[in-house]
């Protein structure tokens, strides 16, 4: 592709986003480093239709990085409970608590300094030096990872080193020297509403016009699509135990595994292992049913869940740090996996 076409790509796309582009996210009023870098990790994995009611309220009780830091780390899980990917929200507050020990509470802006934070990558870095600082430094999300193999017809799994290579490459080509904020967003905004996985709107594509894959027909087949792999599934049961009060009894769960220090149900691969283990605490219950089944999806494999309830004749104490009973409401404030909210949620409005 000729240098003119490159150079123009920034003017054609900017002039679309002016019209076209997205201006009202939240985190662009006002676009602080501290509110780009917390929309950055909650938009890692997650569209931004979600992220936006979990970025309202994250913000609205952790204003700062000051407070973020200092706050107890259940409260930050309860305000990510449901987001997924529970270790962003780990590295947020490990990172927030970084930056008032080493960079007198503010967030860096530079690179090299950014890059050393637990959940700060170059994509993100890039993102918020050209979000908050109006720096020139390229990003490369997945949507902007599609309109480069497109444009640039290039072609191999864009995980591939090699292909990360030619991606950053072209990235870097592009990027302008004025309105980076803008570009930066513009560019996210184009492979989020055009340049999309399946059917791409390219006959209104600001960029269409010397887009390799466009003229070559084949952008369907852009990026290269990674080999399936076709995930085990797995079981467990888990118990919906309800007092006499109507508290429901949950457990902190390990720090290691699948979402680490979350509350949650007392759970086992079997029910039979999983009322052996309620035993252990000294809870007895004689008669259980299943209140609902449900799937969750991780990424590498996924999860069955069978909820057995029973409700207990009588109010029980609790003297272990890790399990504890709650109010409904109580529990619901708790940083929790995605499937015990939803069990929780459809046990109160039953």
């Amino acid at each position: 592709m000729s240098e003119a076409s490159i150079g123009s790509f920034a003017a054609r796309l900017l002039g679309w986003f002016d019209i076209h582009g997205r201006h009202d996210l939240p985190w662009q009023h006002p676009r602080t480093p501290y509110r780009v870098w917390v929309s950055e990790i909650m938009l890692q994995q997650t569209q931004v239709s979600t992220v936006i009611g979990y970025f309202a309220n994250f913000v609205a009780r952790f204003p700062d990085l000051e407070t973020l830091a200092a706050a107890e780390p259940d409260a930050v899980m309860a305000q990510w409970s449901g987001l997924g990917y529970y270790s962003r929200a780990r590295n947020l507050q490990r990172a927030a608590k970084i930056c008032v020990d080493r960079f007198q509470g503010v967030l860096p802006s530079t690179m090299d300094d950014l890059i050393t934070l637990p959940g700060i990558g170059r994509s993100t870095a890039g993102a918020i030096l050209a979000q908050a600082h109006g720096q020139s430094w390229p990003i490369l999300d997945g949507n902007v990872r599609r309109v480069l193999t497109r444009h640039e017809h290039i072609a191999g799994d864009p995980a591939n080193a090699a292909v990360q290579a030619l991606l950053w490459k072209a990235a870097q080509a592009r990027l302008p020297e004025w309105r980076v904020a803008d570009y930066t967003q513009a560019t996210m905004d184009l492979g989020a509403v055009i340049c999309t996985r399946s059917r791409p709107a390219c006959l209104i594509c600001p960029v269409g016009a010397d887009c390799q894959a466009r003229i070559a027909g084949d952008q369907d087949q852009y990026p290269s699509k990674r080999a399936k792999i076709v995930r085990p599934l797995r079981q467990c049961t888990q118990l919906l135990v309800v007092d006499a009060a109507g508290a429901v009894l949950l457990e902190r769960r390990p720090p290691v595994g699948i979402w680490p220090g979350l509350w949650s149900f007392i759970e086992a691969p079997t029910q039979e292992e999983a009322v052996v283990r309620l035993a252990a605490h000294e809870f007895y219950a004689c008669k259980f049913r299943e209140f609902h089944s449900l799937r969750h999806e991780f990424t590498h494999f996924s999860l069955d869940i069978s909820v057995q309830h029973t409700r207990l004749t009588h109010a029980n104490i609790v003297a272990d740090a890790d399990r504890a009973w709650y109010s409904i409401d109580q529990a619901l404030a708790l940083g929790l996996p995605q499937p015990v909210r939803r069990t929780l949620e459809k046990f109160r409005d039953d």
